[in-house]
């Protein structure tokens, strides 16, 4: 018995009867399972038990005191810039699909960035837009209003808090420039190309358009 119950207590897995056995010496099966049923009986008013799972043999917590051992560990998760833009750009416009989504941002969207903001529960699956393709939409979660301290969409921050809090600042400077060029500079079809660009950016960041739906 006290053989059985050293070996289990070294063994990195469970062990069947049989393994036991074998590792002991060739015992008979029959002398394992009779010390392995005076060891459990002796485990069983203790803070360790000895359980069978399928016929595997091994020791582990007692259930009544599982509680004692877990501890919960608060994982940061930091979201990519990416990632970041498409959550924006979900709950200012939802339902909105990944196509809406990458007309807006300008670029390509990874399907893993959708996925990870799925994973955090932040958007869903809101159904199919009914147009050619049914193309898959997206919608924000209540998980993700209550994230954020949210009571509705409509407490989403507007065009004038995203420019106090200087988030939109960079964008307007450009607009800027680009709208009011030198007196003395001739525009050119590169100018036109960049006052384009600077009317896209601001686009990106007026997410606030929307935000009363």
């Amino acid at each position: 018995m006290r053989a059985v119950e050293a070996t289990l207590f070294a063994s990195e897995e469970p062990m069947t009867v049989e393994a036991l056995a074998g590792h002991l010496g060739g015992l008979e099966n029959a002398v394992v399972r009779e010390a392995l049923r005076a060891l459990a009986g002796q485990y069983d008013k203790r803070g360790i038990c000895l359980v069978e799972r399928g016929k595997r043999w091994h020791f582990e917590t007692a259930p009544d005191l599982a509680h004692l051992l877990r501890r919960e560990r608060e994982q940061v998760r930091r979201l990519s810039r990416a990632a970041t833009e498409v959550l924006a750009i979900v709950a200012y416009h939802e339902p909105v699909s990944r196509a809406e989504i990458e007309s807006i941002r300008g670029v390509q969207t990874a399907k893993g960035t959708l996925d990870v903001l799925m994973e955090a529960g932040w958007i869903k699956l809101a159904g199919r837009r009914e147009v050619p393709g049914r193309p898959v939409i997206y919608a924000t979660t209540p998980e993700f209003l209550e994230h954020f301290g949210l009571s509705s969409r409509r407490d989403l921050p507007g065009i004038d808090e995203l420019r106090a809090a200087g988030l939109l600042d960079p964008v307007d400077d450009a607009l800027e420039a680009a709208m009011q060029p030198d007196e003395e500079h001739e525009i050119s079809a590169d100018d036109d190309e960049d006052e384009c660009d600077g009317l896209e950016s601001e686009e990106l960041y007026d997410f606030s358009a929307d935000s009363s739906a």
